[in-house]
């Protein structure tokens, strides 16, 4: 997370999809409470969700034994979500392009995207175990 932001909630959830529900909450929460426009809350819900999933199936590879740890940080104009998983990262700066004619059947491999597509900005630090995700409050 960048620096200027100030950490207003955090969650710890096991690596189980069932756990999902509790970022959901977080999200809802966390958008009513900065007062972020409604239009922008369903972004927010996808963007975050996908990188928490990424983080338990990718990261933790469903071990329930480790945790994904989600943080949120907010200033004036903007709000971050920071994901981190306990896994052992990946090259996240060579992702297969899932708009390629050879990837558009593809059942997985659209999640940074859709993450990157949503978000003012997405971040990876620390090898790619942990992704920061910004957004505009306006």
């Amino acid at each position: 997370m960048k620096e200027g932001f100030v950490l207003v909630d955090k969650l710890s959830i096991p690596s189980d999809f069932g756990s999902i529900a509790k970022v959901e909450t977080l999200v809802d929460s966390v958008c009513e409470r900065l007062s972020v426009k409604e239009d922008y809350y369903g972004n927010v819900l996808i963007a975050v969700t996908e990188a928490v999933n990424n983080a338990m199936e990718h990261g933790n590879k469903m071990r329930n034994d480790l945790s994904v740890d989600v943080h949120v940080g907010d200033k004036e104009t903007d709000f971050c979500f920071n994901v981190r998983d306990r896994g052992t990262g990946f090259d996240f700066n060579n992702l297969p392009d899932p708009t390629a004619p050879e990837n558009i059947e593809k059942e997985n491999g659209r999640g940074i995207y859709l993450m990157k597509s949503l978000a003012e900005a997405v971040e990876f630090e620390d090898d790619g175990t942990s992704v920061s995700i910004y957004f505009s409050k306006k």
